[in-house]
């Protein structure tokens, strides 16, 4: 993975771990559950960041099976 692909993956990364903190936090002090909106999101953003890292293992995954 170049290096500005993996800035990029840690950027995002901590991006989606400060706002389940936030989330967290909602339930734990107040009781309150996030919106159906702010999970979907979270949740695409790690679906993202998941398709990038399994394109990336499947690409090194046919270099070394040719």
């Amino acid at each position: 993975m170049s290096q500005s692909k993996r800035e990029q993956v840690v950027s995002h990364l901590r991006y989606v771990r400060q706002e389940l903190r936030e989330m967290h936090l909602g339930v734990m002090e107040e009781g309150l559950l996030p919106e159906a909106g702010e999970v979907r999101g979270v949740l695409a953003q790690m679906e993202a960041l998941l398709d990038l890292l399994e394109a990336k293992s499947a690409r090194k995954a046919k270099a070394e099976a040719s």
